[in-house]
């Protein structure tokens, strides 16, 4: 046992000298760094002063301020409706079929002013009988209907009170960028003074499958029913949009929103407390739709006579890219430009023309013939020469019509609409707006009065 031990006591020492050697004369020593000192900066003189950064990106997510400007402003909206039901079993016994049903319907409002101007979505208030307003202080409030654009679903409600009301400042819906933060601020499922937060996916978005070519702010901030007419603000808690609509497949919010620029909303709500009808202006040109991927811009098609495009000198062939400093790549965003302008304003529109950027000031017109989709009709303004030979304030005069039942009674061209359901008409819009907003399905009768070009009175239910 001794031997062994001294055996592997001798093999244990040899080992020992022999990696000492190896350290000494063949391996190279080792530096061991106690402390990692990282290079520094190389710095140079500048002949600028620093700026003082207020606010800046380190805290994107501190929405409190523009939260705090903006829930007490938004409102709770009630619509109650009386729909016509129709019930066949009604007529067995005697009834005419059908039956008066009430309809509630809810949705968000945005106060515009302290004296009591409210911004909604149209389709929230349509065809109500009824309108109420819950503050965010649980005060109710009836409203008055001002005005509605079905097109760009957007209504004008009021309200009267003594009190002072908080209200949102309009911000300008152009200078808004994607990528931006922005709160949307509403009552979805009655919980009110709900907000939400998401940035700016996408702008001058056109929803497909939609009859109007649009001109959305798309965002992700969480949107669904009961939101509708609710506002979206930027981080300073300004106006840039009412939330409208989602796309879903469930009818609620999966992605992304949908809202109306706060610069179309303004101008819109404008038109309706001046004139009770949105002044829509053209250009005056048919656009060319075809290739449309393969330009960035909205080619020209063909320049109608008596136009702000034709007496610019603008020509068929140009492609628009510009109007007024504002980038053009497809039409909805020509279409979101123009319609927050008004007819009789000036715009610069910049044009390609064979490689050539040219920048034409472009008076826009007023569109006076508008189509009833649901009719198949369309109507034209009347002129003042016109009014004032046929006596009368306002009306929209049939140019051509695929209802079987007009064509029956030989009604068409030249024949004017003066009254819908007992309201007088005044122009040709606001004659498509009632005609479209008919539904047979509700069994509701539809009632048009309508002048002869000899200046009989017709009257036609439908």
């Amino acid at each position: 046992m001794k031997k062994v031990l001294g055996t592997l006591g001798i093999a244990f020492l040899g080992g020992v000298i022999a990696l000492g050697g190896y350290k000494i004369l063949v391996e190279k020593p080792q530096v061991v760094i106690e402390k990692s000192v990282e290079p520094a900066l190389q710095r140079v003189n500048a002949s600028y002063t620093p700026a003082t950064v207020v606010n800046s990106i380190a805290n994107p997510s501190d929405f409190t301020e523009a939260a705090e400007k903006t829930i007490h402003a938004v409102v709770h909206v009630k619509n109650t409706a009386i729909k016509e039901v129709y019930n066949p079993f009604q007529e067995l016994f005697g009834g005419n079929g059908t039956s008066k049903r009430e309809q509630v319907g809810t949705g968000s409002g945005v106060i515009i002013s302290s004296d009591g101007y409210i911004v909604t979505n149209n389709h929230v208030i349509d065809g109500a009988s009824e309108i109420e307003i819950t503050l965010n202080n649980r005060k109710k409030l009836k409203a008055s209907l001002i005005g509605a654009d079905k097109r760009n679903d957007i209504a004008l409600l009021k309200i009267d009170t003594d009190m002072e009301l908080p209200y949102i400042a309009f911000g300008n819906s152009d200078n808004a960028r994607i990528g931006e933060w922005v709160l949307a601020v509403g009552n979805p499922y009655n919980l009110n003074s709900t907000v939400t937060a998401g940035i700016i996916s996408a702008k001058g978005r056109d929803l497909e499958g939609n009859g109007n070519i649009e001109s959305f702010i798309q965002t992700d901030a969480a949107v669904n029913p009961g939101n509708s007419g609710g506002a979206l603000v930027n981080t300073r808690g300004e106006l840039i949009g009412i939330n409208t609509a989602i796309t879903s497949r469930t009818g609620s919010f999966i992605g992304y929103s949908f809202a109306v620029p706060s610069n179309i909303t303004k101008k819109i709500i404008d038109d309706l407390l001046e004139f009770g009808n949105v002044q829509e202006a053209l250009v005056g040109f048919r656009p060319d739709f075809s290739n449309t991927e393969e330009i960035e811009g909205v080619k020209v098609a063909e320049v109608f006579e008596d136009s702000g495009a034709k007496d610019a000198g603008i020509l068929a062939g140009d492609i628009i890219t510009k109007v007024n400093n504002v980038k053009i790549t497809k039409f909805s965003d020509l279409k979101g430009q123009l319609t927050a302008k008004r007819p009789g304003e000036y715009v610069e529109i910049t044009v390609n023309r064979d490689g050539e950027n040219l920048i034409k000031n472009v008076k826009l017109t007023k569109r006076d013939t508008f189509v009833s989709t649901i009719f198949g009709i369309q109507l034209k303004d009347l002129n003042d020469k016109e009014k004032k030979k046929l006596d009368i304030k306002g009306g929209a005069k049939i140019m051509a019509t695929d209802r079987r039942e007009f064509q029956y009674y030989n009604v068409g061209e030249g024949y004017i609409i003066t009254k819908i359901n007992g309201k007088q008409i005044y122009s040709a819009s606001e004659a498509v707006n009632l005609l479209d907003g008919y539904s047979p399905r509700s069994n509701k009768r539809l009632d048009i009065e309508i002048l002869s070009p000899e200046g009989e009175i017709q009257r036609y239910r439908f």
